[in-house]
């Protein structure tokens, strides 16, 4: 269940991220679209975790309540460090750039970066690719958003490190929560 629970934390976080960056210079349209499918991903996977939560409580016994409390470790000591550390960069470096009269898009590219390096931080502790790839995935886009703040396409670098990062977060939380819900 707190498999799930990161899974669903993911697509919320994900979401957030289409629905902030949907914006221009991608036509109205698009952003609508992109705005609708991360509402319905979303959606999907908060009904996996109910089903999952009213399945393990349907199910429980002694064995599996004692199992799913040693499963409390996934939030540990290690996990608030890393993620305290997060917020102190996250926060930290977009005034940093600020400071330095960045554009403001760096923002959204350095929040992905930051997401993306947090998950890679995380993996030792949680020692799971689900959590892996797409941290992956979300420090490629952030670096990229930054590298664009320096060319003519800054004004995608919304699309690129908002909406394809939340893309990506959905993706995977709505991929893996099938895969946990599926066992």
């Amino acid at each position: 269940m707190q498999r799930l629970s990161g899974m669903l934390v993911g697509a919320v976080f994900g979401m957030v991220f289409v629905a902030i960056n949907a914006h221009a210079p991608l036509p109205s349209a698009m952003g609508t679209i992109f705005r609708s499918v991360a509402g319905l991903v979303l959606a999907g996977v908060i009904v996996m975790w109910f089903l999952a939560g009213r399945r393990i409580r349907a199910t429980a016994s002694a064995d599996t309540q004692e199992k799913h409390a040693s499963g409390a470790r996934m939030f540990n000591r290690k996990y608030v460090v890393i993620v305290a550390l997060e917020a102190v960069a996250l926060f930290g470096g977009i005034q940093v750039l600020r400071a330095l009269e960045w554009a403001p898009q760096a923002g959204v590219a350095w929040t992905a970066l930051i997401v993306g390096v947090h998950f890679i931080a995380l993996w030792p502790v949680w020692r799971a690719v689900s959590i892996l790839i797409p941290g992956l995935g979300l420090t490629v886009l952030g670096l990229v958003g930054l590298i664009m703040v320096w060319t003519p396409a800054v004004e995608w670098v919304p699309f690129v490190s908002g909406v394809l990062s939340g893309l990506l977060l959905l993706t995977g939380s709505a991929f893996y929560a099938q895969r946990s819900f599926a066992s």
